[in-house]
């Protein structure tokens, strides 16, 4: 959709690939990719060139992931660096054009993380064009049935990854993980 704003014409998108799950018994692993992509557009003026510090968006999705959770009386997450570096790389190369906006390795991605997990999931967006593209990806994420399955897992640790690019689009990444 294309709107007249104030910084002249404007157009914003959130894209949201539902959630990989992996879950592992044994010496077996079992994989599960929900493939639907949601398309939503806002209705508020947005400004077309925003730059974002990419760590505070971090911040707010975990913030409001964990104050949704809360809501819900599950547990809080943990944060955990490992996994946030990972997410951060696969934002990064979604961002960068190296691999395509999807889930593509998420299983090299959560086995490069340095723990035993019993399962993993991941939660994917990007978006351009809002001024909260954090709290774009968030309510995109609740309104999904297969991500918020993800939100409202049985996990216990996750990792938060941002990255823009030149183009304005914001790729936001949320792997979970539910360590042995």
């Amino acid at each position: 959709m294309i709107r007249q704003s104030a910084f002249g014409i404007a157009l914003s998108m959130l894209v949201l690939a539902s959630g990989f799950k992996t879950t592992t018994s044994g010496n077996t692993s079992k994989n599960k990719l929900f493939v639907n992509q949601v398309l939503s557009i806002s209705s508020p003026p947005i400004a077309t060139s925003i730059n974002f510090k990419t760590t505070d968006l971090e911040k707010s999705v975990f913030a409001r992931i964990n104050r949704y959770r809360i809501s819900q009386g599950l547990p809080k997450l943990v944060l955990n660096p490992s996994i946030t570096k990972q997410a951060r790389i696969h934002s990064k190369n979604m961002a960068n054009g190296k691999v395509p906006f999807s889930h593509d390795g998420f299983k090299q991605r959560v086995n490069a993380i340095a723990l035993r997990y019993k399962s993993a999931a991941e939660n994917v967006a990007v978006n351009q064009g809002y001024s909260d593209p954090a709290a774009e990806a968030f309510t995109g994420w609740l309104n999904s049935p297969d991500h918020l399955i993800n939100i409202k897992g049985n996990y216990n640790l996750t990792g938060i990854g941002v990255a823009t690019n030149s183009k304005g689009e914001v790729y936001l990444t949320q792997i979970f993980l539910r360590n042995k």
